[in-house]
């Protein structure tokens, strides 16, 4: 879980104060205790002057007890812990104290001279002062005027009874109340500063986001927050300015696709009707012509005086019309139903069957006498999801018009087939002929469109074809060939593959 910004700011805060204040604290309190213990040593000197020179007036005048009496009575916990005295040549004559106090005394001084040094006692550590006592007139028949010795005076200087610790823990106390109030005060102030208005902003994000219009930038806070509300509020006036645009040009889209739609769909009854109408066109013509030689044909008849030669030859053109007839309509139902086959039909064939047998059909005939047909069929062509018979249909058509284009002297049509990189079945019917006009190249393959010269050919062919080649997943197309001819592709999908 991530913090908040007021912890994450109390934290770096914290750690602030931590390098800012405990240093400070060590360095006042060492600070306190080395000034303390400065004072000390001055307050242990001025300690032992005075006792030593009480001491020095109370020999004069005092006798031993009266001066051990003395000596006690200098004793005490604010004071010396242990008191000596010593004679003229540095010996120590007298004491007092309690006994671990007194051991820290040394059995002798140097005579006249006055020392000050730190000692180690049973209850911790103390500064010796070493006074000598000056010579002064006696007072009494007891002391000689010559008589002059020292006073040793012990006080401690342990941390009890030095007064800075108090110091010391009222430094540290004032220490962690102001850095609990600077940590207080950070809180109070980065809330009402700071993550109140952020608090205020994301609110007023999320209700932007929410479908509100305007985004309510609040007042309070830093300058710098209110400058970025303020930004904000512009940024959120400009996405909703841009999304309205962007919403009248989705709609301007919508009625474009509309309209567009409305178009393609009058284009598509368009072309269907032209196509109707082109197909319509096509069967009045192809029908036309031989209704109106059977019309004509039947009016000689009728009119009678007719030898019956001339009647059979009537009767024959006649019936020859019909059959003319009875193919153009048997061609546009296999147009108009390319994927149906015939019963007992299997449902693949193999191409070099097809190519044998379609070879075969054509060679024998007069008006390719004159024509080199050329074979080439790959041993690995695949068998194609078309029957044998439709199969056939569709190469005999192809070879056909190929041999209708072609000169009857020099002519050359090429029947090759191969497995293409994709497994599928390529058949190519490739002539020398003058090659397909470029007017009638992409309309090639509709309804009652041919190259021939009118009554010799219905236009249906290259249709049917179509038809069932792409009803078996395959397709069909020409090609302008090498020589100037014309080259007509079909690529059939091998049986067990996907059709595309």
């Amino acid at each position: 879980m991530r913090l908040g910004i007021r912890l994450q700011l109390l934290f770096a805060l914290g750690a602030l104060l931590v390098l800012a204040f405990v240093p400070l604290f060590f360095a006042v309190a060492s600070l306190t205790r080395a000034t303390m213990g400065g004072v000390r040593a001055s307050s242990a000197r001025a300690i032992g002057r005075a006792i030593a020179g009480h001491v020095a007036a109370a020999r004069v005048n005092r006798s031993a007890p009266e001066l051990s009496l003395l000596l006690e009575a200098q004793l005490g916990p604010d004071g010396a812990s242990a008191i000596g005295v010593y004679d003229a040549a540095g010996a120590l004559v007298d004491r007092a104290g309690e006994p671990e106090a007194t051991a820290a005394l040394p059995a002798s001084v140097e005579a006249g001279a006055e020392v000050l040094r730190s000692a180690r006692t049973a209850r911790g550590g103390a500064i010796l002062v070493i006074v000598p006592e000056h010579a002064s007139a006696p007072t009494t028949p007891r002391a000689s005027a010559a008589q002059v010795g020292s006073v040793a005076v012990l006080v401690p200087t342990d941390p009890s009874t030095v007064p800075a610790a108090p110091l010391v823990r009222i430094v540290a106390l004032y220490t962690g109340i102001m850095a609990l109030a600077l940590l207080v005060f950070a809180y109070i102030a980065m809330t009402r500063l700071v993550v109140r208005p952020v608090d205020a902003l994301s609110r007023a994000a999320h209700r932007v986001a929410g479908g509100a219009r305007d985004l309510e930038v609040p007042q309070a806070g830093a300058r710098e927050l209110a400058e970025l509300g303020a930004s904000l509020a512009l940024m959120t006036g400009r996405l909703r300015a841009d999304e309205e645009s962007l919403r009248a040009k989705i709609a301007e889209v919508e009625r474009y696709a509309a309209d567009l739609k409305s178009a393609q769909e009058r284009l598509v009854r368009s072309e269907r009707l032209a196509s109707v109408g082109r197909l319509s066109a096509g069967l009045a013509h192809e029908i036309g012509n031989p209704i109106a030689a059977i019309l004509g044909l039947q009016e000689l008849l009728l009119a009678g005086g007719l030898t019956p030669a001339e009647e059979r030859d009537f009767v024959e053109r006649m019936k020859r019309e019909t059959e003319r007839i009875h193919r153009i309509l048997r061609d546009l139902l296999d147009f108009a139903r390319p994927a149906a086959g015939e019963a007992g039909e299997e449902p693949s064939g193999a191409v070099a069957d097809a190519v044998d047998d379609v070879i075969s059909l054509v060679a024998p005939q007069k008006a390719l006498r004159g024509v080199e047909l050329a074979r080439d069929v790959a041993p690995d062509v695949p068998p194609v999801p078309l029957s044998h018979g439709r199969l056939v249909q569709v190469l005999l058509n192809l070879l056909l018009n190929a041999a209708d284009a072609v000169p009857r002297a020099g002519g050359r049509v090429a029947l090759r087939a191969s497995r293409g990189a994709d497994g599928a079945a390529r058949i190519e019917v490739e002539d020398n002929g003058p090659g397909i006009a470029e007017a009638v190249r992409d309309t090639l393959f509709e309804p009652f469109i041919t190259t021939k010269q009118v009554g010799e050919g219905t236009g249906l062919g290259l249709a049917v074809c179509r038809g069932l080649v792409e009803a078996a997943g395959g397709s069909i197309g020409v090609e302008r060939a090498e020589g100037g001819g014309a080259r007509f592709v079909v690529k059939l999908p091998a049986v067990g593959s996907s059709e595309g």
